[in-house]
């Protein structure tokens, strides 16, 4: 009865999926029209705006967050044992999302299953905060693809142009992010898969108390 009255809280509430990493649920903040930021609250599962764009870069995918993920101490270890470097830590936030649809979601705050394919290394700030790449389950046009070796380039260059350019200022120097590898399916799996159980550390209990475990449902 309690499922039925109240929404569940996105990030806790929902499951990624009987079918994961194959098949995730995903949660959409983002569409490629949005001009302000919008954000998931962590704290009361609401969609909140975060800031306006401040200038024209806009995301060029659906963007959002798996459920029932988190970037903590496996995220980071993976992008620490892939760069060589020591000093990364997680960002502490659930998995990023980019989602590829041929035809356009007017909004977000939304729920939809995809196809993970590949994925961005990206390391903001000394934080490891990795962009999982999926296309939407069935989608006309990217159905078919299997692994993000199949996209175009200009396409994955659009994402990493996206990412390395979102947060600088005109006039300033240095930047903050880097992109320091595209990964395939395979990773990508192996990244959410550690996300989740980073999840678990933190959140576990959490989860079990606020969602219904029904595999396959979104």
């Amino acid at each position: 009865m309690r499922s039925e009255l109240f929404k569940r809280h996105p990030w806790h509430g929902v499951h990624l999926g009987a079918d994961a990493p194959g098949i995730v649920t995903c949660y959409i903040e983002i569409v490629p029209t949005d001009t302000v930021k919008y954000e998931l609250d962590k704290l009361t599962g609401h969609l909140k705006i975060d800031r306006p764009q401040k200038y024209s870069s806009v995301c060029p995918t659906l963007y959002g967050l798996l459920p029932q993920t988190f970037c903590g101490e496996r995220v980071a270890q993976a992008c620490r044992d892939r760069t060589g470097r020591s000093d990364i830590v997680g960002d502490g936030d659930p998995m990023d999302v980019c989602v590829l649809s041929e035809r356009p979601v007017s909004h977000g705050d939304i729920l939809l299953r995809a196809v993970p394919i590949g994925g961005l290394r990206m390391i903001d700030r000394g934080q490891a905060d990795d962009k999982i790449i999926a296309v939407l389950k069935d989608d006309p046009a990217y159905g078919d693809w299997s692994d993000i070796y199949q996209c175009p380039p200009s396409l994955v260059e659009r994402l990493r142009h996206y990412f390395l350019t979102y947060k600088e200022v005109p006039g300033e120097s240095g930047r903050l992010v880097e992109i320091a590898e595209v990964y395939g399916r395979r990773a990508a799996h192996e990244v959410i898969g550690r996300s989740r159980e980073d999840y678990r550390d933190l959140y576990g209990h959490l989860a079990d108390l606020l969602s219904e475990r029904r595999p396959g449902r979104v």
